[in-house]
């Protein structure tokens, strides 16, 4: 009786230069040489992600574009809302070593000894 589980016969072995996947070792591992060697041809053996066969349709470039600029947003939102928070707990944090504000632009200058002196002088008269 013949063996009805294969019937075109024995399959033949894998080759050793593609993977299970159909991806060339070469592209999947990044090396051109299995073995070890470090030497560079300086050849590019292919993409390891390699562009469309075709343009996708109108409504697929769309979504994409708007899921772009939805992530862009949240991404520019979020180093914004970083940077301030930043600020504010470096203000924050040079206030408590300083004691007072840390800012020079905001201080309050205060009056000398002799010009209070001048000034209650003048408030008498």
């Amino acid at each position: 009786m013949t063996d009805n589980n294969n019937p075109k016969g024995p399959a033949p072995p894998p080759s050793s230069s593609s993977s299970s996947n159909g991806i060339p070792s070469e592209i999947s591992n990044g090396h051109t040489h299995s073995h070890g060697s470090n030497n560079y041809s300086g050849r590019k053996f292919g993409y390891p992600n390699p562009p469309d066969a075709a343009n996708p349709d109108a409504a697929t470039l769309r979504d994409q574009w708007r899921y772009a600029i939805k992530q862009y947003s949240r991404w520019y939102s979020h180093a914004w809302g970083t940077a301030i928070l930043a600020g504010v707990a470096f203000f924050a944090l040079g206030w408590v070593i300083k004691g007072e504000n840390p800012l020079p632009s905001f201080k309050v200058e205060k009056s000398s000894p002799s010009s209070t002196s001048s000034d209650a002088e003048k408030a008498r008269e």
